[in-house]
């Protein structure tokens, strides 16, 4: 990311604590990136959240161990989407019985200007990624993101979706961890291109303004309805690291509604559930 930036380094926050340990790197202020964070975190708990076992309810309250890295990048430029990724691995130890892992994650996309050559680039990159492991996965963990992004208070999407998956241990661990590797990698592959081709758009205030606008939204979505942001907050962990996610500005405005037939009205159309790559279709939003 520092180098697709050009002008901005990483601060680095290494950081241990009761439960574990981890790094934290942000840059601010850069060129293109007004602030990105990554995130590695390694912990340890007596007991798990409810929050991360709504899909094992047997295993709530059992010592757990938990390894993940989490990125999110909040552009300058209105013009380039914010983006989000992010892997994880939990094993919980219930008692008189056998350890339980499964991974987690994903990467989704959060524009305010889109463009749906974008769209359909990061679509085709996140199917490519799950084609080796079968022709399902993409269309199941699409679907999963588009379930998971959505702000039901607004009734809106959070933006155009990707991939987002939970629970995973469908394989064995080798297959379940190249899978990860595979998403991973996808997301620079998905998001770079974006970034190089959006970055030196022109815009004024008016753009910058919606900007500030939509990203209230990003910061409704993580703090009311992010099980990740709930689970860490939950679990004691380090909170600054917890809210590196949250843009560096924003702002909120009661009842905004966007001129009508303008480009900031259009961004609704995107904001809601598309199967994008869909044979036949145009994509025309």
């Amino acid at each position: 990311m520092a180098g697709a930036d050009g002008t901005g380094s990483f601060v680095i926050d290494n950081w241990s604590g009761a439960l574990g340990s981890g790094c934290t790197r942000v840059l601010k202020d850069g060129a293109v990136f007004e602030q990105a964070g990554v995130n590695f975190s390694h912990v340890k708990g007596k007991a798990m959240p409810v929050s991360a076992t709504r899909q094992r309810q047997h295993l709530a309250g059992a010592p757990y161990e938990a390894m993940g890295v989490s990125l999110v990048v909040h552009p300058r430029n209105p013009y380039v989407p914010t983006s989000h990724a992010n892997v994880r691995l939990f094993v919980a130890y219930p008692e008189h019985a056998s350890p339980v892992w499964w991974f987690g994650g994903g990467f989704d996309l959060t524009p305010f200007y889109p463009f749906e050559e974008d769209v359909l680039h990061w679509h085709r990159v996140a199917q490519a990624a799950c084609q080796p492991f079968g022709e399902a996965v993409y269309p199941e963990f699409k679907q999963w993101c588009d379930r998971y992004f959505y702000l039901p208070h607004r009734r809106e999407q959070r933006g155009v979706g990707g991939l987002f998956f939970d629970d995973l241990n469908r394989w064995d661990f080798a297959q379940c961890f190249a899978f990860i590797k595979a998403v991973s990698s996808a997301y620079t592959q998905a998001y770079l291109p974006i970034v190089a081709r959006r970055k030196n758009t022109s815009y004024g205030e008016r753009e910058r303004q919606f900007q500030l606008y939509r990203r209230g939204r990003y910061i409704e979505f993580n703090l009311l309805c992010d099980r990740g942001t709930q689970f860490g907050l939950h679990a004691g962990g380090r909170t600054e690291s917890i809210l590196m996610s949250m843009p560096p500005a924003a702002r909120f405005e009661y009842q905004y509604e966007p001129e009508t037939g303008s480009a900031e009205a259009q961004l609704a159309k995107y904001l809601q559930i598309h199967d994008w790559l869909a044979e036949g279709e145009t994509c025309s939003v």
